[in-house]
């Protein structure tokens, strides 16, 4: 299906879901967005970046997702907001099905480009807040640093890390990521 140039229009996961593209979007409030392609450099941050969490998550609750995978923010109201973070973390099992989440993941992570900043750092931030994701990442691999947002009384608290830290994350008792890795070219 093309999607209509209409910008007014106003779509659902039900519209979402019968697509027939080869182009991946994300809808937020009912407003479609194209995805790029991911560069190299983006693909291998998160090559390392799911190894050490997947190494990390073995035998534990929580499951870790890589995209293409939807995250359906609203489910359970509007139903207009589905994404699909570059990496995600879930430890409430009943919140997935077969085609992704449906609810707030614990942990979302966004490598950004130059072209889905304002994407990232405002619409979806201000989405991960509103949904209760309790911790996001965003990655800028241009600076070679992560921002991480942690979710304190409803709203976000932030910190930045370089790449030569080690990165305790939130979520997971025990759990630290080795930035170094992270950015090794």
């Amino acid at each position: 299906m093309q999607l209509p140039q209409k910008k007014d229009e106003y779509y659902t996961y039900e519209d979402y879901a019968s697509w027939d593209t080869d182009i991946r979007y994300e809808l937020i409030d009912g407003v479609p967005y194209a995805m790029v392609s991911p560069s190299r450099t983006h693909q291998r941050i998160l090559r390392e970046l799911s190894l050490q969490f997947g190494n990390f998550l073995k035998g534990k609750k929580c499951e870790l997702f890589i995209a293409p995978f939807d995250v359906r923010l609203n489910f359970d109201t509007l139903d207009d907001t589905v994404v699909q973070p570059d990496l995600l973390i879930v430890c409430d099992k009943s919140k997935n099905d077969e085609k992704g989440v449906n609810g707030a993941p614990e942990l979302v992570v966004e490598i950004v480009s130059p072209s889905s900043i304002r994407i990232d750092l405002i619409l979806k931030y201000n989405k991960y807040m509103q949904a209760g994701v309790r911790e996001y990442w965003v990655i800028r691999p241009e600076e070679r640093t992560v921002q991480v947002f942690i979710l304190k009384d409803g709203n976000y608290i932030s910190k930045y890390y370089s790449d030569a830290d080690k990165l305790k994350v939130h979520i997971l008792e025990d759990c630290e990521i080795d930035l170094s890795e992270i950015f090794s070219d």
